[in-house]
């Protein structure tokens, strides 16, 4: 094929997409020049074997062509949606009222919060909030965290040129409560968090968390695990199952990891829990003494237990939603099933 070639074929298939009759014609004229199978895929693949001093100069025609035909195709679609003159065709009456979509309700991800907030305040907990830009200090340091920690990296958290950063769990809120007030302290601190993780089905770097803590004399993990347990079933029902495993958090000693059962398969194993029957909700454990050193309460008298969880992801097993990505992709499709546009 040769250059010329191709500047007639745009000037033949522009003259024809701007000749037709009815929107019939003009998607047959669109399938024929630019569908899967029209003319400018087979235009492309010929390329590869043009003469390589035509290639330049083809590779831009074909461009021109796709482009040419498609303002054809808009302009023409346009001109045959326009009521004919002298028609008898009504003009658009811009007069009458528009049709509005209803109002909205809470999303997902707030309804859950919301129900998290009565469960826990059941129990005695009240809510407390912290800035998302935060100190080493607070999220790190009075947390108990080493410096050579790797969550310190910048790998896995946001800093900023400030020397600040965007906290990486809610945690800090913790230490900020202690600070001002002597215990019994019994609150939840609900909140966005921001890491750097690959962005998949059950992570991202921009989530919900809600932090969890109870510091007086004798909490204990009992303590820990019936609350948990009882959050739990009022949140997903009586049916839900909860597992906690131990694990190591630098603020928490002993630390678990606690899971809830996967509505998805109901434990049998699926894509969304990675074939476990599980999903972790987050971490949990009995504050470590040196974290209360930081705020001045009596590790001999005091004892607390902290825990956090992922909003989004008690949202997936609640709603069933299989990636964590759908909750913000603002796609009133997905919305509409929870009834946010009646």
């Amino acid at each position: 094929m040769k250059p010329e070639e191709l500047s007639s074929m745009t000037e033949q298939a522009v003259a024809e997409t701007r000749s037709a009759a009815n929107a019939d014609a003009l998607e047959a004229a669109r399938i024929k020049y630019l569908g899967r199978n029209g003319l400018l895929p087979k235009i492309m693949g010929g390329l590869k074997d043009a003469d390589p001093a035509d290639r330049p100069a083809l590779g831009r025609l074909a461009n021109e062509f796709k482009q040419s035909v498609q303002a054809a195709l808009d302009q023409r679609k346009t001109e045959l949606a326009a009521p004919a003159a002298g028609a008898g065709g009504k003009a658009f009456d811009y007069s009458l009222p528009g049709s509005w979509r209803g109002t909205g309700s809470r999303h997902p991800v707030s309804l859950v919060i919301e129900d998290a907030i009565r469960i826990f305040h059941s129990l005695g907990f009240t809510v407390a909030n912290g800035p998302d830009i935060e100190t080493a200090y607070y999220n790190f340091d009075a947390l108990n965290t080493p410096a050579d920690h790797p969550s310190r990296d910048n790998q896995d958290t946001f800093w900023l040129e400030s020397g600040q950063l965007l906290r990486t769990q809610t945690s800090p809120v913790q230490i900020r409560v202690m600070e001002k007030q002597q215990p019994p302290v019994r609150i939840i601190a609900p909140g966005r968090c921001y890491r750097r993780d690959t962005t998949d089905a059950t992570h991202s770097a921009n989530f919900h968390q809600i932090e969890g803590l109870y510091v007086d004399t004798n909490v204990s993990m009992c303590d820990l695990k019936s609350d948990i347990t009882y959050f739990a079933r009022e949140m997903m029902g009586p049916d839900v199952k909860v597992r906690f495993r131990p694990h190591f958090f630098p603020f928490t000693e002993p630390s678990v990891e606690y899971d809830f059962s996967c509505h998805m398969c109901d434990g049998k194993g699926c894509r969304v829990c990675k074939q476990s029957g599980w999903i972790e909700i987050s971490g949990a454990g009995m504050v470590d003494p040196r974290v209360f050193k930081f705020v001045n309460y009596d590790p001999e008298k005091y004892t607390g237990y902290a825990f956090g969880m992922g909003v989004e992801r008690i949202a997936m097993i609640k709603y069933g939603v299989e990636d964590i990505r759908l909750f913000y992709e603002n796609d009133t499709r997905f919305l509409e099933q929870f009834g946010l546009f009646p």
